[in-house]
């Protein structure tokens, strides 16, 4: 029998031949969060588009505050949205408001806390202020013609921000990788039905599909295939027609009697790399490929697909993204004494604290059986185990991947 090929070997042949999506599409603002540009965007036009007040006061001129204080007459006033239309001369001012345009004639902007109405339309100024004071110019943001965002840049908060700004209702952006997401075996049953004695309802796929979204990929649900590879091909077909980027498959991959997934694959002329890896939880995990399509075979067992998912799956659509892989990995040190390791590189399901200094501390449960969800979803990370690692005290260094900050 062939030895289990190492974790750091399966991730370097899953990566061998991933390479960066091209395609380009338009996606509105909404829908655009998170994806990558696909090209430069100038600004089409300047943003204040005019010189702008940057506070509630009055737009003077600020050659008529040379004797204070001193009184000005007003003669208008300019909210945000409704610019003053005339011209401000010697001793007057008009009204103006955050946003506004300043008027013609005017130079600086007195803040309303340094004035004092007086009666009729006059106004008390009790302070200087220079030319320019509080007033924005325009372009000040950018200006009309202005690279303001770059090809390749994630579209974060503040990006899509200048977007709408520069009144952008679309970007060109990179297509997502598109996962499809298939579960097979007589025993599962989709959440809300109605299981029989042997069945179970089916999880792992909604932890994949939460994993792929939010490391930006678009996943799709072919749904729980049966134990017929008729019925395993047809859906295989299903994904090969909606021409996605990666198959995801759970369960079925082995070996035994009724794992017929790798056999449906094969039958459809997946080239098969490797289907077994020296890892737990996660060992019967399969990688190949079809018409450029990379399947991915994760375990039946909800924790095994989940850590895998960690493990494979993310960094193939980082790199499918054309995105920079986010290394989870930290330093750590024990919270509780672990056992000595096996031939297979273990990750123990762990809750992560802090202590006064700032350190990690990662205490594995007790139980790490593959099928415990519920520890799954209360641990904040997983603890490395190398091949044949000796026993470990509490207090040793050890070596995590984050799955979430403690606490």
């Amino acid at each position: 029998m062939k030895p289990l090929l190492p974790v750091e070997d399966a991730r370097a042949r899953i990566l061998k031949d991933a390479r960066p999506i091209e395609d380009v599409e338009r996606a509105s603002l909404e829908r655009a969060i998170g994806r990558r540009l696909a090209g430069d965007i100038k600004a089409i036009r300047s943003q204040p588009p005019f010189a702008a007040s940057a506070m509630d006061g009055y737009a003077v001129r600020a050659a008529d505050l040379g004797t204070l204080p001193c009184t000005l007459s007003i003669i208008g006033a300019a909210p945000a949205g409704h610019g003053f239309s005339g011209t401000v001369g010697t001793g007057q001012t008009v009204r103006i408001f955050t946003g506004a345009p300043v008027p013609d004639g005017a130079d600086a902007i007195v803040i309303q806390e340094d004035t004092e109405r007086l009666g009729g339309d006059l106004v008390k100024i009790n302070v200087s202020v220079p030319k320019g004071n509080y007033i924005r110019p325009e372009g000040l943001d950018f200006a009309d013609g202005d690279v303001v965002l770059h090809a390749g840049q994630r579209l974060d908060a503040g990006r899509i921000t200048v977007a709408a700004a520069i009144n952008y209702p679309e970007l060109p952006v990179i297509r997502q990788p598109h996962v499809a997401i298939l579960a097979t075996g007589d025993e599962l049953v989709a959440p809300g039905g109605e299981p029989g004695k042997d069945q179970i309802i089916a999880s792992n796929g909604f932890g994949v599909r939460a994993i792929a979204e939010a490391d930006g990929a678009q996943a799709t649900d072919l749904g729980i295939a049966i134990d017929r590879q008729d019925v395993i091909e047809a859906a295989i077909d299903r994904a090969l027609a909606a021409r996605v980027d990666v198959l995801v498959t759970l369960g079925g991959a082995s070996v035994g009697d009724h794992d017929l997934v790798q056999d449906a694959l094969v039958a459809r002329g997946m080239e098969l790399d490797f289907w077994r890896i020296a890892m737990r939880p996660g060992k019967p995990l399969m990688y190949g490929q079809l018409d450029g399509l990379h399947v991915l075979g994760l375990p039946g067992n909800p924790v095994s697909s989940l850590v895998c998912s960690h493990l494979f799956l993310r960094p193939l659509i980082a790199r499918l993204s054309g995105a920079e892989e986010v290394d989870l990995h930290r330093d750590a040190v024990l919270g509780c004494d672990v056992a000595a390791n096996d031939r297979r590189q273990d990750y123990l399901r762990a809750r992560l604290a802090r202590d006064e200094d700032g350190r990690l501390i990662a205490t594995p449960f007790e139980k790490q059986d593959s099928s415990m969800t519920r520890i799954f979803s209360e641990s904040d990370c997983l603890v490395i185990r190398a091949p044949h690692a000796e026993a470990a005290k509490a207090g040793s260094a050890c070596e995590i991947v984050l799955l979430r900050e403690p606490g």
